[in-house]
């Protein structure tokens, strides 16, 4: 079969779109909504706006949070409108920028990708317009989501969850909570199922917000359930607990979110690469692609290495996108994509304030913060060693229970 690895020419206009908001409306904020940790960037109201018009229009495919869905029916091409795609290409535009502020727009939260990717026709229609955070990581659970120790027990029309989640982003901002809980915990993962709460709902609360290393833009928050009734309803997906499909129900959302922060990882690492080598040209020092590496300086030879990564990278977010938007299971290619991109996207911001010395490493450029807001890319929605791991049982065909 042969691949065309241009960008689609349906998506060119999206991605200019999203580069031109990175570079005149994301980043001459970058630096004040870093140093204001926890203000909210009311600049992003209007930009959320001319969001919501390009979707509503049907003018920009992917704008919104697209979700993985198997169930979508066949258009005359047999593939979908390639919704998944747009987003991690515009998402990798918006990153360019500055994830953090990226990570607060209004209505593009992770739990909207959740609810994309779980929901029923009813609960997406309901559900349309939200802004959605997910609550998935406890207190003791870290990556281990099967773990989770927040219960969700049905008393007549509605569930009652009790438990604590932490490191939730957009959990003080966002108008919905996805929270994943328990059913039963002595049946293990299968019982996990994801709820719907709205902010404001007796018995949830948000205890505090963290102060983080990178990201400050976006805001990260703890958040206590007791006694916090949700209507049956607001279940998403079936409330049957299937020990045969486990945990897949759950899964749908990471086979989504995955490649949206490879996406997030290859946006701020192409950011660093741009600047380093401009700033590497000022220097006198010059990048010939038409040269072997070990022919040129070691600040060049160090860049190609870089853009090999990258590269590689970017490809793999693709390829987890482009499989989702074609209903092939993804689960092995979006943990890829994540690993590979959380993993250089760190490497080359911190090299690149290496290559950069001390105006890498000072605020008169935006280096050391890009170094500073990857890092997270490669720890949440699974850190590395989990993708890893993930990785290693899907290629070798074990079972979580024959490879811990």
């Amino acid at each position: 079969m042969p691949i065309n690895l241009e960008d689609p020419k349906k998506f060119r206009p999206l991605v200019g779109q999203a580069h031109q908001v990175a570079m005149n409306m994301l980043r001459p904020i970058s630096r004040k909504y870093d140093r204001a940790e926890h203000a909210y960037p009311k600049e992003l109201d209007m930009l959320a706006a001319m969001i919501d018009g390009l979707s509503e229009s049907g003018a920009s495919e992917g704008a919104g949070a697209a979700g993985v869905r198997r169930d979508e029916k066949e258009t005359e091409t047999g593939v979908k409108n390639g919704a998944n795609l747009a987003s991690v290409m515009s998402i990798a535009e918006m990153c360019w920028g500055d994830v953090g502020l990226l990570l607060s727009m209004p209505r593009q939260g992770l739990g909207n990708s959740a609810i994309a990717s779980v929901a029923d026709d009813e609960q997406l229609e309901r559900f349309a317009g939200v802004w959605a955070g997910m609550a998935i990581t406890e207190p003791g659970t870290g990556s281990d989501s099967a773990n989770i120790k927040t219960t969700a027990v049905l008393d007549g029309d509605e569930y009652v969850l009790n438990g604590e989640k932490i490191y939730v982003t957009a959990g003080d901002r966002a108008d919905h909570i996805v929270v994943w809980a328990t059913l039963d915990r002595s049946l293990g993962r299968a019982a996990i199922k994801s709820f719907v709460v709205p902010k404001g709902t007796p018995g949830m609360r948000v205890d505090r917000l963290e102060h983080k290393l990178g990201i400050r833009a976006s805001d990260t928050a703890t958040i206590i359930f007791e006694d916090c009734r949700v209507p049956k309803e607001n279940l998403l997906g079936s409330p049957e607990i299937d020990p045969k499909q486990g945990f897949a129900g759950a899964m749908a959302t990471f086979d989504n979110t995955r490649p949206l922060v490879a996406a997030m990882a290859v946006g701020c690492a192409r950011a660093a690469l741009d600047l380093t080598r401009d700033l590497l040209a000022e220097a006198g020092v010059t990048v010939d692609y038409d040269r072997p590496a070990h022919l040129q300086s070691a600040a060049a030879a160090k860049f190609l290495q870089m853009e090999a990564d990258w590269e590689a990278a970017h490809l793999l977010m693709l390829q987890a996108a482009w499989m989702a938007d074609n209903r092939k299971p993804n689960s092995l290619e979006a943990s890829m994509a994540k690993a590979k991109a959380g993993r250089v996207g760190s490497d080359i911001t911190l090299s690149c304030v290496e290559l950069c010395g001390s105006v890498g490493y000072s605020e008169a450029e935006l280096l050391e913060k890009w170094a500073r807001d990857s890092k997270i890319l490669d720890i949440f929605e699974g850190t590395q060693q989990i993708q890893q791991l993930i990785i290693a049982r899907r290629v070798l065909g074990l079972t979580s229970a024959e490879l811990k």
